[in-house]
């Protein structure tokens, strides 16, 4: 499982032309799943992602977590995180989890974060998506699992 956590001061998806999801301060999290990936590693990411410390205190150190400053988080299922560049020009994507598990893993990993009090917006799995986004920083994290 490869999640890219951004920091954000906003960020929206939207499906042609309607918007999917949005949020203020808080979090947007390309989510890719692999092969083999499973009920663990969902809940690892979600715990760890809900404790997260990249936000500023009052003294400019990153101590305060998603919570502690009221954020938000807006999930997207990316993956072509999965992309395998070692070989040629074009990207496999060998690794990716296929549809249906990926999705249902992506929405339990979701639910994973609800259950930790976050409020999370999503992107609707499997569409042409377009993201919308104010990086704040940039501050941007590549969780590896």
């Amino acid at each position: 499982m490869r999640v890219v956590i951004q920091r954000v001061n906003h960020a929206k998806v939207t499906v042609d032309g309607e918007i999917t999801g949005e949020i203020a301060k808080g979090f947007l999290l390309l989510v890719g799943l692999k092969e083999g990936d499973g009920a663990e590693q969902v809940q690892k990411a979600a715990d760890k992602i809900a404790k997260m410390r990249i936000f500023e205190d009052e003294n400019g150190k990153t101590n305060l977590g998603i919570q502690d400053v009221g954020g938000q988080i807006l999930s997207v299922s990316q993956f072509t995180l999965l992309a395998d560049t070692k070989k040629g020009n074009r990207p496999s994507f060998v690794s990716a989890m296929r549809p249906p598990r990926s999705k249902e893993l992506w929405e339990d990993f979701n639910q994973a974060l609800r259950d930790h009090g976050l409020t999370v917006e999503t992107g609707i799995f499997g569409a042409d998506m377009k993201v919308d986004l104010e990086n704040d920083g940039p501050f941007t994290i590549v969780l590896d699992l």
